[in-house]
């Protein structure tokens, strides 16, 4: 996530993570953003065999946010029960990533974290007649707000309700001094972002390998 290293040790560097991806029999990635070292990299990991391209990176004024409502059925609130993070798991496991196992340890991390105001996460839950429907998080570090795991149910897409959440975890952070958001996006994400005042800065570039997936010109 934040490589900083000497271009003699890089090659090496990547071999281990490989190697510890293949011990623990578990996929992996790389994020390469315009202030890693080596400058290279991107290339290095590709000759190693990872696979890849770029996500916009994207930031915003928060003092600018639009208002954004949400659908008048929907009430998001902010996550500070063990109750809300079985919300919160509910909507990752239907559609974000990987599914179910990422949600579970995306729960089990958060849970040992803590979900007060002495960490540095925030999370938002969004609830539709009772029932889970979207989900987000912000982590403030660095004298930015990072916005993550923005996600809603595909039963309940395209009503606004993910440019909903994004605005109330991204405003409810303004009084605490933090007054720019930033955020790696999907390609399909990034107009929804857009509305709210984010504008592409750079690029991160996302490699992944995977220990599962035979060499080129192997039979699968």
């Amino acid at each position: 996530m934040r490589a900083d290293l000497e271009p003699e040790r890089a090659d090496v560097a990547i071999t281990e993570s490989q190697n510890l991806m293949r011990t623990s029999g578990v996929a992996g990635s790389w994020h390469v953003g315009p202030s890693m070292r080596p400058t290279d990299l991107g290339t290095r990991l590709e000759a190693h065999g990872f696979e890849g391209g770029p996500e916009p990176g994207m930031a915003a004024d928060l003092r600018a946010l639009p208002d954004v409502e949400a659908p008048t059925d929907v009430r998001i609130s902010r996550v500070v029960t063990d109750t809300g993070l079985d919300a919160y798991e509910q909507v990752l496991s239907l559609g974000f990533g990987e599914g179910p196992p990422e949600a579970a340890w995306v729960r089990e991390m958060y849970a040992r974290i803590g979900l007060g105001d002495d960490v540095p996460w925030r999370h938002y839950v969004g609830l539709a007649g009772g029932d889970p429907v979207a989900c987000a998080s912000v982590f403030l570090a660095a004298g930015v707000a990072g916005l993550y795991f923005v996600c809603t149910v595909p039963d309940a897409r395209r009503r606004g309700i993910g440019a909903a959440i994004s605005r109330e975890a991204l405003a409810g952070i303004l009084e605490l001094g933090f007054d720019v958001g930033v955020l790696g996006s999907s390609p399909m994400g990034q107009p929804m972002y857009e509305r709210l005042g984010f504008r592409e800065v750079c690029a991160v570039n996302v490699y992944e390998w995977s220990p599962f997936t035979p060499p080129t010109g192997e039979p699968t």
